[in-house]
């Protein structure tokens, strides 16, 4: 998932695929993967971060090497294990936990965008404008939901769903019918999360319906509590 360290210190990490089961498809002879944040990185991309933070970017984020899958959702040959294609969709995100002390010695440059995923990627095939598409589904931790073809990882739809935070966001337990995408929004910052079909606006955990085709939001509601140690 990531760059070879060569055995040296200092390198990259991170990039855990801690989202539950991933899945199959057959047809493709593909398992679908997504992964999480980086842990450390080596001086050159903290460098290049360190630039970012005081200019406005102007393209790519040139702080983000064609190895770094951290943050992505990746398609892998079932028998080899092999990349067959992956989308980035995080951008530089270098932190660890004890960073949410802003004292900690050794943090690295840049704000945690919390991009991770901690949900497994679904696979659905949905008709979308008179076609039927072969789709992979995930929600990070920041809240967002991507669709992407099964075929080469290219973009379908993406929504926000409710609010991210380093505690979710998108926590584990997503499930989908082939019509609607189910998740739980962890909410773990306490922020005002807006329901439908109402407008109540409270600051607990919650679930989200979406319509797989159209990305639009079905229902929003709530838990009493945050999600993560309720899930």
């Amino acid at each position: 998932m990531l760059p070879d360290n060569s055995g040296k210190r200092g390198g990259y990490a991170g990039a855990a695929v801690w989202g539950s089961s991933p899945s199959i498809d057959a047809k493709r002879n593909h398992i679908y993967i997504a992964t999480g944040n980086l842990y450390s990185a080596p001086p050159r991309i903290l460098q290049c971060q360190e630039k970012q933070n005081n200019q406005t970017p102007s393209g790519p984020d040139e702080c983000i090497e064609p190895e770094n899958h951290s943050n992505s959702v990746l398609a892998l040959d079932l028998d080899s294990g092999d990349i067959k294609w992956c989308r980035q969709l995080g951008g530089y995100d270098v932190w660890f936990l004890a960073c949410s002390n802003p004292s900690t010695p050794g943090c690295p440059p840049g704000l945690n965008l919390v991009a991770d995923f901690s949900e497994a990627p679904m696979v659905l095939n949905l008709c979308i404008n008179g076609t039927y598409q072969d789709i992979v589904v995930a929600v990070q931790t920041r809240g967002f939901d991507w669709s992407l073809h099964r075929d080469n990882g290219t973009l379908v739809w993406s929504t926000n769903t409710g609010p991210g935070e380093v505690g979710g966001g998108g926590y584990w337990g997503a499930a989908t019918d082939n019509k609607v995408v189910y998740t739980n929004i962890a909410n773990s910052g306490f922020k005002n999360f807006t329901l439908r079909p109402s407008t109540r606006n409270p600051s607990a955990g919650g679930w989200v319906a979406m319509d797989a085709q159209t990305r639009g939001i079905l229902c929003k509601f709530y838990s009493h509590y945050y999600l993560v140690w309720s899930i």
